[in-house]
């Protein structure tokens, strides 16, 4: 199984950390954070990781280079500049995906979850596998609610939940779009999609998660160090 790290945000809440360093490659308790996710990628057994960049890319290839310090091989998937988006770039990555399914991770989320506690396989008629976690204080309302192992649309009287920025998808999941093509598209109008169709499985994960998505968030995770 492959896994991709989107690592192509040009990171304006952290700003000025972003403004001369890509956000994956912010340190967290010792090493960026992006390579917390190779790491952890190796030890459950994964080989191959597809990463794609935009802003100060060639910062992040210079720094992991050909992936073989971690066990791993390292592919990079340019994008032009702002990026093409969270769907966008997995599209545009897709021809160095191959036919099975692969993980996807946020390269600007901290997690203690075990990646070989990741499924390996999607269950059947699915196309996705969502992992979400209780909804932050920064972010209360939550995304969507959790049904009979299924992603729904968080309603009125359910309970919600966070996307944690850790999905198994398969390639059909994008099978509207041209493997390969930039375009600029978010993440949520196809997880919509497949939440219609009944297309997307999800578990809630009870381990320790931060989107270190602000200076803050990025101090509160070095004091718990």
């Amino acid at each position: 199984m492959q896994a991709m790290i989107l690592a192509a945000g040009r990171g304006q809440r952290m700003r000025p950390l972003t403004d001369q360093l890509p956000k994956p490659l912010l340190s967290v308790r010792g090493q960026p954070l992006i390579v917390h996710h190779l790491r952890k990628l190796a030890a459950a057994g994964i080989k191959e990781v597809v990463i794609n960049h935009a802003w100060l890319g060639d910062k992040i290839e210079a720094y992991l280079g050909d992936g073989s310090q971690f066990g791993l091989v390292i592919r990079y998937s340019p994008e032009p500049s702002g990026g093409l988006e969270t769907a966008g770039g997995i599209i545009r990555a897709l021809p160095l995906l191959g036919d099975a399914p692969f993980w996807v991770i946020n390269g600007d989320i901290f997690t203690s979850l075990d990646f070989a506690e990741l499924p390996a396989r999607l269950p059947p008629g699915r196309t996705a596998h969502l992992l979400v976690v209780a909804n932050p204080a920064h972010h209360p309302e939550g995304d969507f609610a959790v049904r009979d192992g299924l992603l729904q649309q968080r309603g009125a009287g359910q309970q919600s939940y966070t996307f944690s920025g850790i999905g198994l998808y398969h390639p059909a999941f994008f099978a509207d779009y041209e493997a390969g093509e930039s375009r600029v598209l978010a993440l949520r109008p196809l997880i919509e999609q497949g939440i219609a169709q009944q297309q997307i499985a999800a578990d809630v994960i009870t381990a320790d998660w931060t989107d270190v998505g602000t200076p803050e968030r990025l101090q509160q995770l070095q004091e718990k160090s």
